[in-house]
């Protein structure tokens, strides 16, 4: 029967490889690390890529076990960034030449039973190799390291090598059902180590069937062990975004009623569907609104394990609302696309690249990358399309048909996709999947398919839009922050409008560190909708807010007029999935908002523009229903917009006022004063209500900050070692006394730990806009810990200068 075992801690590491890390004996200068690892721990910022780049050396001396004598024996990496070349016992065995998928590294020839052996990794990280996504300049970083997690696997001598569940559902699907009969195949690939091919005919496959929540088992059934395993299942519920219903499967190889070798997926049944007119989950039609994603984190960055990779994955789904995801630009950690399955986030990856296509040579590369993308990632029901071709590569029909068929070929389920920035390109895939950068804040959202796609028969999904647009920073000005979001906004609204667009993908989650080529000159794109620690900028709102799940309130201004030229507050914006918005001045209802913006009909919850600041006060003042109607409109504009270019209507109502009414300058700058500037009178609070069903649901007051106090959030704090160490994600906001972030501070912040832990990263928090994050590690060691988080010493008269939070380690 098969073993698997975490092979993940005990290894020495050395920043450069040496010979002698082939064999057993004392290092000098190797430190001791555990997988998932990075080459090296980076600064938040201003660092460079050679930090990273080199050739490096990984040794783990391990004793196998004397039962071990008669079986096959390999040790699984699930990514090493991004040459490996492996050695065992001094000799080398393989070698894998791409970053981002996993391989196996077969042991048994030269493993020596009941001693103790040696895996060596010289590890490539360099950027000059001549494989995908190396050749020219790249808009992320690389990074390198074994920086998921390893295995040792011990089987017999046949094996299941690959298992594919045929799940996609044929056929039409009726609108009321509940449950189906699913009929499909199962394609299990044995390999055998002996003098002699065995006859399949002596082996049979048990296939196991459960269910993944509950775990009850559904079915069990005896199969042949040919090429192809019929596999019926009755009364099966369908995988959906909102439905993610999966089943545990578990083939075993049995033979004389034995057990040989077995292995374990999880699969989901649904009908995946791109046509013309957009994209079908299941025969109804279906809407994608997603972002593309890098799998990178600050200090670390691809080295993070299980919990960060799945923890993303509930960010986009369940904080950001999003039912999609784009893997940008490489496959992604098997932990962030099973929690992917487990959520209902539908996903489009890729094989690796970034524009440049290189030689022969780098071709064949590509080619592998992309069978072992397929091959590795095609149980998954949240995959929905596979990535052939280089992103944002100009034409190849050569390369890019063979990509076609061998992705065809090797999933026979799934549609291809290829990212271009290249109108009317030769259309090889079955989705014309375009990076649409066609707004700049004034033109419309987004491009017709018509003016992009040669094909109009085929499906069309737009894979990138804002990013390098319009960077924003979370520290930048209100102006800019909201325009980031509006731009969001806008794009989102205009695919909408488009029925035959099958949905899209924003770039992107958050920022990322990137080459000296790209960013802001500190080594960071300011594209995402989030910050580096997946702390939420204005515009993530624009997308929370699409979903009704959990309430949102988030208003676009501080409210502080000192923050916007000559005191005029511009357009505000309530970002919300409430029925309504009551916005009170002083605990004084202003005006209930319970429309959108009407630049924005396309979009499920509007952003609601703020156009009154009087409200019903003025009525104390005495005046006619006219006359009050036309100062308010006066005042109402010039609370917006100020004294400039005032339109000609409301000077005409302006004019009216003061020969009709005789009203002059010093009566309305006084009224001017006390409905709106109240310039060095009482403080100004402004209330915000969500209504939902009737009642409050969410809360926002916005008023002059008096006090500064911390916000930590941390994803889980009883921490617990599996097969490798677990990480706590802790995202920091800096907040006024009433919950909103402060945008403008920007200073370090002083970190404690106290017990089995350690943090990832430098023994403070990166404070930028006024969030920033940090990360808690296990150490190997169970028992409590705690994290004590402050404010500068100056700060310490607040209350909330300082937050402690413990932990548990199991």
């Amino acid at each position: 029967m098969r073993q698997t075992i975490a092979f993940n801690d005990g290894w020495d590491f050395k920043e450069v490889f040496s010979e002698d890390m082939l064999k057993t004996g004392e290092l000098a200068e190797a430190q001791e690390v555990r997988l998932p690892h990075t080459v090296k721990e980076l600064p938040y910022h201003y660092f460079d890529e050679s930090l990273y780049q080199t050739e490096s050396g990984y040794r783990r001396i391990f004793k196998a076990d004397p039962s071990w004598k008669d079986k096959r024996v390999f040790v699984k990496f699930m990514a090493a960034g991004h040459k490996a070349t492996v050695y065992l016992n001094g000799e080398k065995i393989c070698e894998h030449a791409t970053g981002y998928t996993a391989f196996e590294a077969e042991l048994t020839e030269g493993i020596k039973a009941g001693e103790d052996n040696v895996i060596t990794v010289k590890l490539d990280s360099r950027e000059n190799l001549n494989v995908p996504p190396f050749g020219h300049v790249i808009d992320y970083m690389t990074y390198g390291g074994l920086y998921r997690e390893a295995y040792l696997i011990v089987c017999d001598r046949i094996r299941i090598a690959d298992a594919f569940i045929e799940a996609s559902v044929p056929g039409s699907i009726p609108g009321d059902l509940k449950s189906f009969r699913f009929e499909g195949s199962i394609y299990a690939d044995l390999t055998y180590d002996g003098e002699e091919e065995p006859d399949p005919e002596a082996y049979k496959l048990r296939i196991s069937i459960s269910d993944h929540r509950s775990g009850e088992k559904l079915k069990e059934e005896l199969l042949p062990a040919s090429s192809r395993a019929s596999l019926t299942l009755q009364d099966a519920k369908l995988w959906d975004t909102t439905s993610p219903n999966l089943y545990d499967i578990r083939i075993a190889l049995e033979k004389d009623g034995t057990e040989l070798d077995s292995v374990e997926d999880c699969i989901g049944f649904r009908r995946s569907e791109f046509r013309a007119d957009g994209y079908y989950l299941n025969d109804r039609k279906f809407r994608i609104r997603g972002l593309n994603r890098h799998q990178s984190y600050p200090y670390a960055g691809y080295a993070m394990p299980e919990a960060v990779q799945k923890l993303d994955a509930d960010i986009m789904r369940f904080e950001l609302g999003l039912n999609a995801v784009r893997t940008s630009h490489y496959p992604q950690s098997q932990h962030f696309i099973r929690r992917c399955d487990e959520v209902g986030l539908l996903v489009f990856t890729e094989f690796p690249g970034w524009q440049y296509v290189g030689d022969q040579t780098w071709k064949e590369q590509a080619y592998i990358n992309l069978e072992e993308m397929i091959t590795q990632y095609r149980n998954h029901p949240s995959i929905i399309l596979w990535g052939v071709r280089i992103n944002e590569s100009g034409d190849d029909d050569e390369f890019y048909e063979q990509t076609n068929a061998m992705a065809h070929a090797l999933d026979p389920t799934r549609p291809t996709g290829g990212v271009r920035f290249i109108e009317k390109s030769h259309l090889l895939e079955d989705v014309y999947t375009f990076n649409d950068f066609s707004h700049d804040g004034k033109t419309p959202g987004c491009k017709k398919k018509a003016s992009v796609t040669p094909d109009m028969s085929k499906g069309y999904l737009i894979s990138e839009y804002n990013g390098h647009m319009f960077p924003t920073k979370s520290f930048d000005d209100e102006e800019h922050r909201l325009e980031h979001a509006l731009r969001h906004c806008r794009v989102l609204d205009a695919v909408n409008d488009n029925r035959d667009i099958a949905g899209s993908f924003g770039w992107c989650m958050f920022d990322y560190n990137t080459h000296k080529d790209f960013g802001s000159g500190d080594r960071i794109c300011y594209h995402g909708v989030m910050d580096m620690f997946r702390n939420p900028k204005l515009a993530a709102y624009v997308y929370s807010s699409q979903q009704n799940k959990r309430p949102v309130l988030e208003i676009s201004s501080s409210m502080d007029i000192g923050e916007h030229p000559a005191g005029n507050r511009g357009g505000i914006y309530i970002f919300t999935n409430a029925d309504s918005v009551r916005m009170y001045r002083n605990d004084v209802l202003i005006k209930e908002y319970t429309e959108g913006d009407p630049a924005f009909s396309h979009l499920r919850h509007a952003p609601m523009l703020i156009d009154d600041y009087v409200g019903d006060r003025m009525k104390e003042e005495g005046f006619s229903e006219r006359q009050e109607a036309i100062v308010k409109k006066a005042i109402n504009y010039i609370a917006r917009y100020g004294m400039t270019d005032i339109p000609l209507d409301i000077k005409l109502k302006l004019a009216e006022a003061m020969t009709v009414y005789h009203m002059d300058f010093d009566t309305a700058y006084n009224l001017y004063g006390k409905y709106v500037g109240n310039w060095g009178g009482e403080a100004t609070a402004f209330r915000y209500d969500a209504i939902k069903d009737g009642k409050v649901v969410k809360s926002v007051v916005k008023s002059t900050s008096s006090a500064l106090k911390l916000d930590i959030r941390v994803d889980h704090t009883e921490l617990e070692e599996k097969d490798s160490y677990d990480v706590a994600t802790v995202r920091v906001r800096v907040c006024d006394q009433n919950g909103n972030v402060q945008p403008f501070f920007n200073m370090p912040l002083t970190v404690e730990t106290e017990g089995p832990i350690s943090l990832i990263g430098p023994k403070r928090v990166h404070i930028a806009g006024g969030m920033g994050g940090t990360y808690v590690k296990t150490t190997g060691e169970s028992g409590k810990a705690k994290l004590t988080i402050s404010l500068p010493e100056e700060y310490s008269f607040m209350e909330g200068w300082k937050e402690e939070t413990e932990f548990i380690i199991k």
